[in-house]
């Protein structure tokens, strides 16, 4: 399939179906977890992976690149590609052994330390995850939604068996994703099998090393952000980190939405899209990303009951990191729009030179803004000001991430307007938000529920309110339900040879 005969809706579609099953295999997942370990240690097991992020800064080097040359139809791209990256999982994960047994040293976290060393292995995982959905993206973006619930479902089975099974509660945890991402690689690479029949082209290499600074000049200023999870943990106790990740585990719903407008990027690379189909998946994304952050604001408590009672208390901690989701579900849209637009690399060759003046690197830049913002702030904030309790100071901690992402989309778009324009339907807009708030009321005025079937029932029913609602009032989105179900029969993809003029304006 070549990018111009990506079904751009349909994609999406079968990308966020998926997702919206992985819930379902995410929250067992995640019960398994908090319904078996106190909260000092669900705050140690999300501490784990604070630190491995720092390991896997270089996986998305090659990507970046490859996602570009793919959708370009350049040969040799895959096999490649994946060799190369295999190269580097391989030197992470023999740096990170010797590393982590310091950190675990240095924490006092020693009785953890083998499922420290099991967690290289998803280190190694997530690099050749990371490449070869880089590929497929380009390709055929629907496959990257089937490897994501292949490996749900295989991270909850096996969980299932050394949790409830063998008793071995953090064993459980880390062999069900070093297994489940495991299958998916092998189901990825199945898929990509005949690409590996076609010659390498170790020229590209020299290419990727030379964009590669760029990259993990991104990699590392957004890895730097993430720093003020370390504060939260050594300053604000365990409890404040767990806070933060069990509510984590609900606003990853926002921004599944994003999915909607997977196949964008591609097309934009292979100039196969429309603007018209650029404000579509914009009025798509945010269709369905306002409601369900109304639903986790509205339903906040609920939701952190069901994993535990003692996660109640943190619902502030949920509404406020669903604000973060929704701004940088946005910003994450506006950012795809931008790099799809770069033409600098068309040919397969790339100049820094030019690369350094692209919008490209300009974003990459902003991580080093907001580090320079929200460390300082985080440090002050929980050393400086009076001790608080751990959800006041995770609070805190997201408050002051909403105010560098939404600065940072504000920023951004000020600057990019005038070169970077994305059609917005204001009216759709309205309508979402007018139907996500009667859902909102509604859902409000019920009874707080506090088992897991009931909560998903009423979760269920309050986002059917608003589907009804936005179907009475919105003609548009009765055309895209009819549209849903023509792109569902097509049997074939439809290449779009219609309007294809560009988003960037004149």
């Amino acid at each position: 399939m070549t990018t111009n005969q990506i079904r751009l809706r349909y994609s999406g579609y079968i990308v966020f179906i998926t997702q919206m099953l992985g819930i379902i295999t995410g929250l067992i997942y995640t019960l398994l977890l908090t319904r078996n370990m106190s909260k000092a240690e669900y705050g140690i097991w999300t501490n784990i992976f604070d630190y491995t992020a720092y390991f896997i800064l270089f996986s998305s080097v090659l990507p970046f690149w490859v996602t570009r040359f793919t959708a370009r139809g350049k040969q040799g791209t895959v096999k490649t590609s994946v060799y190369t990256q295999l190269t580097l999982g391989v030197v992470s994960l023999l740096i990170y052994l010797p590393a982590i047994f310091l950190i675990s040293h240095a924490i006092g976290t020693t009785g953890y330390l083998l499922i420290y060393l099991l967690t290289g292995l998803y280190i190694l995982n997530f690099y050749m995850v990371a490449i070869c959905e880089s590929v497929l993206q380009a390709i055929k973006p629907q496959a990257v939604g089937y490897g994501f619930i292949i490996q749900e479902v295989v991270k909850v089975i096996v969980a299932v068996i050394l949790i409830l099974g063998f008793k071995e509660i953090f064993l459980g945890a880390i062999m069900g994703l070093v297994v489940a991402c495991f299958v998916q690689i092998l189901y990825y690479l199945y898929l990509l099998f005949d690409y590996f029949r076609e010659k390498a082209n170790w020229g590209f290499v020299k290419e990727w090393i030379k964009g590669s600074p760029a990259i993990a000049f991104n990699a590392i200023g957004s890895q730097l952000v993430t720093f003020v999870l370390i504060l939260l943990f050594l300053y604000a106790g365990s409890d404040a980190r767990a806070y933060y990740q069990a509510a984590l585990s609900f606003t990853v719903i926002v921004g599944y939405s994003s999915s909607l407008a997977l196949a964008l990027y591609p097309k934009l690379l292979a100039n196969s899209c429309s603007e018209k189909e650029v404000g579509s998946s914009f009025r798509t994304v945010m269709m369905l990303g306002i409601p369900l952050a109304t639903l986790t604001i509205v339903m906040s408590v609920s939701f952190l009951t069901i994993l535990k009672d003692f996660y109640a208390p943190g619902w502030p901690v949920l509404v406020a990191l669903t604000v973060d989701a929704l701004i940088g579900l946005i910003y994450t849209f506006y950012t795809s729009c931008v790099f799809g637009v770069e033409s600098f690399d068309a040919e397969g060759k790339i100049s820094m030179r030019k690369l350094v003046r692209s919008k490209i690197f300009k974003v990459f830049a902003i991580p080093y803004i907001q580090t320079a913002i929200a460390l300082p702030l985080t440090y002050f904030v929980l050393t400086r000001l009076p001790v608080a309790d751990p959800v006041i100071s995770t609070v805190e901690v997201v408050v002051i991430l909403i105010s560098v992402h939404l600065a940072s989309l504000i920023g951004l778009y000020l600057y990019m307007r005038h070169s970077i324009r994305i059609p917005v339907a204001w009216r759709s807009l309205a309508k979402y938000i007018f139907a996500a708030l009667i859902m909102g009321i509604l859902l409000y005025l019920l009874p707080i529920t506090s088992t897991l079937l009931s909560t998903i029932a009423k979760a269920l029913g309050g986002f059917s309110i608003y589907v009804l609602l936005l179907l009475a009032i919105d003609a548009q989105a009765r055309e895209l339900v009819r549209e849903i179900w023509r792109e569902i029969r097509h049997s074939k993809p439809v290449n779009n040879q219609g309007n294809n003029s560009s988003i960037i304006s004149s």
